[in-house]
């Protein structure tokens, strides 16, 4: 009787285990606190209203990229489903977009949980929001 129970129990681990598995979804580049997008590092992202939505292009290269650093993507990256995508630079470094939009980080943010970028340039960076 407690070996049929012991065989029964490691059966139902394994079936359980295999359907955890299969719908785990792909990992998001970012994460969402206080309801704005952040990076790997807890740093708020940014959009730029001067990129085109689904242009798969950043038009915040050289010294702008150097205020707005971007949210870096593999050069392989593992696509993940939904809102996000892949931009590809002026430089051919690959970008991550949400909804498509390049996402950036901004350089004077000095510690998780500022969004010191917000408003910047008239009004040209937003935080990220999902």
């Amino acid at each position: 009787m407690i070996t049929k129970l012991f065989s029964a129990s490691v059966v139902a681990v394994a079936l359980l285990s295999g359907c955890g598995s299969m719908s785990k979804a792909p990992d998001a580049p970012t994460r969402t606190s206080d309801g704005v997008l952040i990076g790997p590092n807890g740093m708020t992202l940014y959009t730029f209203n001067k990129d085109a939505v689904n242009s798969g292009k950043s038009v915040c290269n050289a010294a702008c990229a150097t205020n707005w650093p971007p949210l870096f993507a593999p050069d392989s990256p593992k696509q993940p489903m939904g809102p996000y995508t892949i931009v590809t630079r002026d430089d051919g470094k690959k970008q991550w977009a949400y909804k498509g939009w390049p996402l950036y980080y901004w350089a004077k943010d000095a510690k998780p949980g500022d969004k010191t970028g917000d408003g910047m340039a008239d009004k040209a960076w937003a935080v990220a929001r999902p």
